[in-house]
């Protein structure tokens, strides 16, 4: 069908007043009939995002169904046990969240398929957690993360808590390549459900139940704390288990931002919800100076992100995710290390986009670090495999993107846990007249000044999309030899899983395909070229490293420059 076809053909639908509404609202928009209908949302290995609104290319009851659909056909080909086990359903605080949580469940009980979804809005990490702790047979978390307040999403999580893999998130694509109308999917009304025993309101035994795991992250169980500090939930779910965590965890000074503690979709107070963004902080920050707080926290919508502003002694200085996962990473080795239950075969994990600098502070510990391909859901496949194969004893996983797990009772990013051992590290730090921004300086001092920036380009809608792939095959065409005046050693692109040297000589890379290209430069440099998995942008990520700090920074600088003018 043409994408006028496929417009006319949702008009003739009885469609809910709000979707019904918006198709006759572009009627006469050049050419945003052709946005809304020239594709159907993609399914891919982080889940299905999209903005808001009536079409195929849009997030809306009927591309839920799809998806729901989709995610049924693949339960019931694992078998009756599959569906008996159920899916667990959570939704943070955006629009439509909870409907499309409920939709999900009536698609899913149309089939047979037990489903089990919270009665409020909770964090995409106890979603993780609660599939393990129901042994459910997958999750899905209704969620767009830290996008602005037109966006929603649907992320499908295996029965090990974990997002899915691109194998069986393949599985769920092609079946939902088999449903050719989507007014014609079945959908139960949950009041049945209900009766069949098919839909169960989660009780308030699973909070419990992850408040319980986050406090054995408690060093010391008895330990109390005055560090004043401040957070705010961003509009988000993250208000419950962070505020009651912080006080379990002993903390008796804490403020929080109650105009951002209200759950609201439309974030009236941070339009741009992204704790990697300082405007984000802009009201903790407020109430930061008002209190006089050390530290301050912040979560994303839907608590897998956490960021970080610390006082200076004049002002706040945001971390980045990178600084954070090094002070982190230093923090729980050393505290093994003192307690004397640091494993000889501990593992730290990150991706190929997030600084070295963390791996530099683990081999400190005698700990080693593995990469992955960027998403959690890659570090969950390595916690999986380390305790299938007893090979090593996982210590902690992170991303430069601000996202952090500790203990592995949930499968993917945690904000929770990380902003509970945040305050603890930052408290303990206190008691010596330190800040967490004094012992960062002394890990610059000690394994050099890493420096890491990240630069983007939009690629809105089809013809965006279509030059970024343009932009991936003119870089593959022409490989770049240099960055400014510096040399490139090594290209790896992993689309191809090979390694390519400077004299030419190749190496096969054993981290699965996808379409990234990294360049490891002569003086220690490396640049990777990325579209993003969830926005419609191309990623690019640098990372510096000198003795001296300032050294480091005009070298950053200057690879700003050369990648603009290669790439921009």
């Amino acid at each position: 069908m043409s994408v006028q076809q496929l417009y006319e053909e949702w008009i003739k639908q009885d469609l809910p007043n709000h979707l019904a509404n918006d198709l006759a609202a572009i009627a006469n928009i050049e050419g945003e009939i052709t946005e809304r209908f020239y594709q159907s949302l993609s399914f891919g290995t982080g889940g299905m995002r999209g903005i808001l609104g009536a079409g195929t290319n849009r997030m809306n009851i009927y591309t839920i169904r799809h998806v729901a659909e989709g995610l049924a056909r693949y339960i019931i080909a694992n078998g009756n046990e599959a569906k008996k086990r159920g899916v667990a359903l959570a939704y943070d605080t955006r629009h439509f969240s909870f409907e499309f949580a409920c939709e999900t469940a009536r698609v899913l009980g149309a089939h047979g398929i037990q489903s089990y979804v919270y009665k409020e809005s909770r964090p995409t990490p106890q979603l993780s957690f609660t599939v393990r702790e129901l042994n459910a047979y997958a999750g899905a978390m209704i969620t767009a993360s830290h996008n602005p307040k037109q966006y929603n999403g649907f992320k499908v999580y295996g029965e090990d808590g974990a997002q899915l893999t691109p194998q069986f998130a393949n599985e769920i694509v092609a079946h939902m390549q088999d449903v050719s109308d989507l007014f014609a999917i079945e959908v139960a009304e949950l009041t049945d459900l209900e009766a069949q025993g098919l839909f169960t309101w989660l009780a308030d035994d699973l909070d419990k139940a992850y408040m319980k795991q986050l406090l054995t992250l408690k060093s010391d169980p008895s330990a109390s704390y005055d560090m004043k500090l401040v957070y705010t939930p961003l509009h988000g779910a993250g208000i419950v288990p962070v505020e009651e965590g912080l006080r379990q965890f002993g903390f008796t000074e804490v403020s929080i931002v109650e105009e951002q503690a209200v759950p609201d979709g439309d974030f009236p107070t941070a339009p741009y919800p992204n704790p990697e963004e300082a405007a984000a902080f802009s009201k903790a920050i407020e109430l930061g100076e008002k209190v006089g707080a050390n530290l301050l926290l912040a979560t994303d919508p839907d608590a897998d992100r956490l960021g970080v502003a610390v006082w200076n002694g004049s002002t706040y200085e945001l971390l980045t995710g990178n600084q954070l996962g090094a002070l982190l990473i230093d923090y729980l080795l050393a505290t093994k290390q003192a307690q004397k239950t640091l494993p000889d075969n501990g593992i730290v994990v990150k991706t190929i986009v997030t600084s070295e600098f963390g791996e530099k502070i683990a081999s400190h510990y005698n700990v080693e670090t593995e990469n992955t391909l960027t998403g959690f859901k890659y570090i969950a496949e390595k916690i999986a495999q380390y305790e299938e194969s007893s090979s090593h004893t996982y210590l902690f996983g992170y991303e430069e993107s601000y996202g952090y797990l500790i203990d592995p009772f949930a499968r993917d990013k945690d904000a929770v846990q990380v902003a509970l051992k945040v305050a603890e590290m930052a408290a303990t730090y206190a008691e010596d007249g330190r800040t967490l921004l004094d012992r960062l300086e002394e890990l610059y001092e000690q394994f050099g000044y890493h420096q890491e920036a990240l630069l983007s380009e939009t690629f809105e809608g089809k013809d965006g999309q279509e030059k970024m792939i343009v932009l991936l095959e003119g870089v593959r065409a022409n490989v770049p030899t240099e960055f400014g005046d510096i040399s490139v050693i090594r290209t790896e692109d992993y689309l191809i899983g090979r390694a390519i040297l400077a004299d030419g000589t190749e190496e096969a890379l054993t981290l699965p395909k996808e379409n990234v290209i990294k360049f490891i430069l002569a003086d220690g440099t490396w640049i990777t070229v990325r579209p993003s998995g969830t926005e419609p942008k191309c990623k690019f990520y640098i990372g510096v490293v000198d003795s001296e700090r300032d050294v480091a920074i005009e070298k950053l600088k200057q690879m700003k420059e050369a990648v603009l003018d290669r790439f921009g």
